[in-house]
């Protein structure tokens, strides 16, 4: 039972309330005794000191159950106690090495989810423009129908199934998994306008795309560098492990277009133009090359292609570097001393590094920095990147994407064999699911197992990501390399307003056959567009509700303990894909090895298949129950090393940090800090992996004269294969069952794990010994450049640097580029416009501004402007005003005056929905579910932009007017 009883219409911007006419309107304000009155006995209790219990109860029998968060990537743990099926107290894990015993503000009301009534309580669909409630059955049979019959007629490219970040684990792997059975790669989930550009520029620089050290080691930096990532917000409990390290003398530089509340904690603030990152960082590199403070030895042992950097940052002086990026050779200056002066420091960034059409070339530049300062592979070192959702680094890892299944193994027919034999499915029947024909594409290489060119059928290529959908279904069917357009869109767990071109999302929704929405909440997609049929929304269970494994940011991997049993008719994701893959005849498949209890499948049997397949990355170890073990003896691991000290899982890290290689009998401890070779790869030690080959252009790019510690190979090597095991004498340590299995395999596709086992025991790493490589051959750029972004604010700057060239097909869609930047919109549209979050909100913010707690705090969506431009528009702080975007979007929000952003530029969140172009839409929403706070989207006037390797978004620049309202 949540505390608010009443909650009028929400209300604009104009007409919002303060805090004591926020709880007055909830009826909390009316008065203690009435206050008291109107909660039930479960939710008193008398106010005592805390003794063996968190808290002590009159009555009943309490069970304390422990999970983790729901919102970030921190990964927090939460403890819940429930008395009679009921949840009735939340307290953080004081024990918990991730948070302390903290919680942030979203952390602190995860409580809300087990009784907010602005969930949706049963299925619905809606009939001639009203919201009609149906039973499960009928909802899965008719929209079943439709999808068959679109099936088809129209192939089953025509059906999009979007994932989510919110998934556990096992359902991530699991809808991955219905989607391929299904037939087709049009599956993407939010990685996609997140962090795709990170997994890609990083994986291709080092092996995995991943954060390589964690917040927790943050403890042993001595400088601490923040570019594009704003954790006192984003990331709030992480700013824990930021002070520690800061306390213990490790200067915090925050480079940001925006004064924002981590920049307030810093020791030197930067401000730079939005989308300058590649001059910025190249700037640093300038000085650093200049005084050879560089890391000589590092780069010969360890990196490829150091002097292709070279020449590239030689063109970025100080005065070019001002130019572009507006910041100081002072500034630049003394971040590149501090830097270099004290070593090794981190590099942590979020989604303001990477939402750019030249996004991979941002992430590639921060991994370089660290390359040349040889920061990488040491403790206190490493890039830590920050994902967003709590489980977006875990739906990344599973293969919940357009062009990849499950550990990355891309989508080659290699990598489709390795999972029909996982899976224990005949090939042959599985490629019959997909359609047949082939279509000319072409894809950027570099993802594992990509193909392309002329003749490739869709089994075989890129789907359509997220960030694309939409041109999926508006774009004329001649132009998409699939047999039609979308017909059919199925948004499971996922805002629609974290989007950008939100009037051209309208039109995609109103354009398709059918729209289901799954979801605990209506979200924004049941109100945004004006269909009066076709549409479903079926009631999902939260994460509180269910249980399972979750990966964190740092990629360890966590067990939920289940708190509740599923409120009102909503059902654990995992159930709804059974029930699709029975509707649709394949639950055979689906679950052949997995124990399904009526319509769930099985958790711990599903954890166990993925364990089976994931070698690539190391997803092999962390059986369900080692990952129970750990969450039962907390107390035990180290808050800084996350290394367990004594207790049943010493030696462990915690969370069991992929790659954990091999069975779980080799109980590997888990590696917490990648690229570390003082260390023995059975402890947690690895070199670089060898990705690439052994040779580019003729020049080794294995690594020279450096090693793992304790390895039989005191150089570096290739990737392990049996026919590799055999030459080094190696193979007759393979049991007889073991070379069974491996012969003919490799490291990534031998099911027994003995090519990892004996390989491990020779001190090698599976993966082999490569260097780091500077120049990724196979992207657009192979050095990181700048480009101006398709709608800068500085024109006269295209000439020299310049966006790509139109694309004809890039991820099955006609993609454009340089048409768009050819036109100046400056003069019509002055303002630059840049988005990011706030600490109340997640996301788009539908289950956030669901939360009484939180929306008190933040009420409404808002524009933040400098006052010289304020003054130029003629609005004041705290009016209404309209802000256009030059796409034709136009959304009117609360004018917030302040210097936080310069001159020329402004910010606004991109949490809020459920107002469009100035229409208030809550009377859209199903009776009782309308979020208690509403506003506009900023992703209606957000505009085009695509990243050239993974499509993502581009939200952190785009142009833009305000005027009044």
């Amino acid at each position: 039972m949540k505390l608010t009883k009443r909650q009028s219409a929400s209300t604009s911007s104009a007409n919002a309330v303060n805090r004591r006419a926020f709880l007055k309107g909830s009826g909390i304000a009316a008065g203690g005794a009435a206050f008291m009155s109107m909660l039930p006995p479960a939710m008193m209790q008398k106010a005592e000191a805390a003794e063996s219990k968190m808290h002590s109860y009159d009555d009943g029998d309490i069970t304390k159950k422990r999970s983790v968060c729901t919102h970030c990537s921190v990964g927090c743990g939460v403890v819940a106690e429930v008395q009679n099926g009921v949840w009735i107290g939340q307290e953080p894990s004081f024990e918990h090495p991730f948070n302390l015993g903290s919680h942030c503000a979203k952390g602190a009301s995860v409580r809300e989810h087990g009784h907010g009534d602005k969930r949706l309580k049963y299925p619905l669909k809606k009939v001639n423009g009203k919201w009609t409630r149906v039973s499960w059955e009928q909802a899965i049979d008719e929209i079943g129908d439709q999808m068959l019959d679109i099936r088809e007629k129209s192939g089953p490219d025509s059906v999009y199934w979007l994932g989510s970040a919110k998934y556990s684990n096992e359902q991530a792997y699991l809808f991955r998994k219905f989607a391929a059975l299904w037939g087709s790669n049009n599956v993407d989930h939010q990685a996609r306008i997140c962090h795709s550009t990170t997994v890609a520029g990083v994986a291709n620089t080092w092996g995995y795309g991943a954060m390589t050290n964690s917040y927790n080691d943050i403890h042993n930096s001595k400088a601490i560098f923040i570019i594009g990532a704003n954790p006192a917000e984003a990331h709030p409990v992480s700013l824990q492990h930021i002070f520690r390290g800061k306390e213990r003398g490790a200067p915090v530089i925050v480079v940001d277009p925006r004064f924002t509340r981590t920049a307030a904690h810093a020791d030197q603030f930067i401000r730079i133009r939005p989308g300058t990152d590649v001059p910025f960082v190249w700037g640093m590199l300038w000085h650093i090359f200049k005084n050879g403070w560089e890391d000589k030895k590092f780069i010969e042992q360890r990196v490829y292609g150091m002097d292709e950097i070279r020449k590239e940052v030689a063109k970025w002086d100080p005065a070019e570097v001002e130019r572009v990026s507006g910041a100081k050779e002072k500034d630049v200056y003394q971040a590149a001393k501090t830097m270099a002066e004290h070593r090794p420091g981190t590099f942590v960034w979020c989604m303001g590094g990477t939402q750019h059409t030249i996004g991979n070339n941002n992430t590639r530049a921060y991994c370089i920095f660290q390359l040349a300062l040889g920061n990488m592979g040491v403790s206190g070192g490493g890039t830590n990147i920050f994902r967003g959702h709590d489980n977006v680094q875990g739906a990344t890892d599973l293969g919940v994407l357009s062009h990849t299944l499950p550990g990355y193994y891309g989508l080659s027919e290699g990598a489709w064999k390795h999972w029909a034999r996982v899976w224990d499915v005949d090939f042959d029947w599985l490629k019959n699911r997909f359609d047949q024909q082939s279509y000319e594409v072409s894809e950027v290489e570099g993802e594992e197992g990509t193909t392309g060119g002329s003749g490739a059928t869709p089994m075989f290529t890129n789907g359509i990501p997220v960030s694309r959908w939409i041109d999926g279904v508006l774009e004329d069917k001649e132009n998409i390399a699939q047999k039609e357009a979308i017909k059919a869109m199925v948004l499971w767990g996922h805002a629609p307003n974290s989007q950008t071109r939100g009037p051209e999302m309208k039109a995609a929704m109103e354009k398709l056959d059918l729209l289901v929405i799954v979801d605990p909440y209506p979200t924004v997609s049941a109100v945004m567009n004006d269909r009066t049929d076709g549409v479903y929304l079926l009631p999902a269970a939260t994460q509180f509700e269910t249980y399972g494994s979750v990966t964190s940011s740092n990629r360890s991997v966590q067990w939920r303990e289940q708190i509740i049993s599923p409120l009102f008719e909503s059902l654990p994701d995992h159930t709804i894909i059974y029930k699709f893959a029975k509707k649709f005849g394949y639950e055979k498949e689906l679950c052949k090895n997995i124990t399904v209890n009526g319509e769930e499948p099985y958790i711990e049997d599903i954890t166990r298949e993925f364990n089976r397949g994931m070698w690539t990355v190391g997803y092999t170890g962390q059986t369900p129950e080692r990952m129970k073990l750990q969450a039962a003896n907390l107390h035990t691991f180290d808050k800084t090393t996350l290394r367990a000290q004594g207790g049943p899982c010493d030696g462990e890290y915690y969370g069991l940090p992929w790659p954990c290689w091999g069975t779980a009998e080799m109980k590997h401890p888990g590696s917490p800090i990648l690229y570390d070779t003082s260390v023995p790869v059975s402890e947690g030690g690895l070199p670089f992996r060898a990705r690439f080959g052994v040779e580019h252009n003729g020049v080794n790019i294995l690594a020279e004269n450096s090693y793992t510690a304790g390895s039989d190979i005191e150089d570096g090597y290739p990737e392990f294969t049996a026919d590799m095991l055999k030459e080094l004498g190696w193979w007759h340590e393979l049991t007889a069952e073991e070379q069974q299995e491996a012969e003919g395999k490799n490291w990534k596709t031998d099911l027994s794990g003995g090519i990892q086992r004996v390989v491990i025991n020779h001190g090698c790493a599976p993966y082999g010994n490569a260097k780091a490589r500077a120049i990724v051959w196979q992207f657009p750029d192979p050095v990181p450049i700048h480009r101006e972004a398709l709608y800068t604010n500085r024109h006269d700057l295209v000439e020299k640097y310049p966006t790509y060239e139109d694309r004809r097909s890039f991820y099955r869609l006609p993609t454009r580029y340089g048409s768009i930047q050819a036109k100046d919109f400056t003069q019509d549209y002055p303002l630059l416009m840049t988005s990011g979050r706030l600490v109340e909100y997640e996301g788009g913010g539908d289950e956030t501004r669901s939360n009484p707690w939180l929306a008190e705090l933040q009420q409404d969506m808002f524009i933040e402007i400098n006052p010289a431009d304020a003054n130029n528009a003629g609005v004041t702080h705290g009016e209404q005003v309209w802000v256009d975007g030059p796409e034709g979007g136009s959304i009117k929000v609360m004018a917030f005056v302040t210097e936080r952003v310069e001159r020329g530029v402004v910010f606004m969140p991109f949490h809020f929905g459920g107002h469009y172009q100035g229409e208030n839409l809550h009377d859209k929403y199903p009776e009782g579910t309308a979020p208690h706070v509403l506003g506009e989207s900023c992703n209606v006037v957000f505009t085009y932009g695509y990243d050239s390797v993974t499509a993502m978004q581009e939200t952190k620049v785009s142009l833009c007017r305000v005027r009044a309202a």
